[in-house]
């Protein structure tokens, strides 16, 4: 049964949720443009996520990983966690990573036989970056009373971060195909 999740997918899951909140350790820098919306390491590991697992199992990981959110667990940068996370200016992108990591995994799945760092690097910023900004620009607009147009001009702080995280990301991703390839190759 090629749709259903085997012990070895629940152990990449998990791996890869905890992978995600162990980025959180990296000291979060606050843009008090954006209501304090910090730009943090954690949001590579829908990235990392997608291009290593796939969409399906990626996706599954950054859901555990809100999930755990809710319930209370400080894994966010800074320590945050609970619902009350869901009623600030974060609450889009953090969703958003669910459906970042299915796009980029999907992507990589889709382009896996010519897998290179400009394929995986494009992935990672169509998903990882596209996939969360189209979620969390329109929640910052939101949650901080101000128009689209300045939530995404105000969201341009995190550009270049993201896209250094993506480029990381598709040496990662080139690098695990290579060596221990986690995705199979699409029909």
């Amino acid at each position: 049964m090629p749709d259903s999740i085997s012990t070895r997918d629940i152990v990449y899951i998990a791996l890869f949720a905890a992978l995600t909140a162990a980025l959180a350790l990296f000291p979060p820098i606050a843009v008090p443009i954006l209501g304090g919306v910090p730009i943090s390491a954690q949001s590579m590991g829908p990235m990392l996520a997608g291009a290593i697992l796939g969409g399906k199992r990626g996706a599954l990981s950054m859901l555990l990983v809100v999930g755990l959110v809710a319930v209370g667990l400080p894994i966010l940068s800074g320590g945050r966690g609970g619902l009350g996370v869901f009623a600030g200016p974060t609450a889009g992108f953090l969703v958003g990573w669910i459906g970042a990591a299915f796009v980029t995994g999907m992507l990589h799945e889709f382009g896996w036989r010519k897998l290179n760092f400009l394929s995986s690097f494009t992935y990672a910023v169509i998903g990882g970056i596209g996939v969360v900004y189209a979620l969390g620009i329109p929640w910052v607009a939101f949650w901080a009373e101000i128009s689209l147009t300045k939530a995404a001009i105000g969201s341009a702080a995190f550009i270049p971060g993201d896209l250094l995280k993506a480029a990381l990301v598709g040496i990662v991703a080139v690098t695990v195909k290579r060596s221990y390839p986690l995705i199979q190759k699409a029909a």
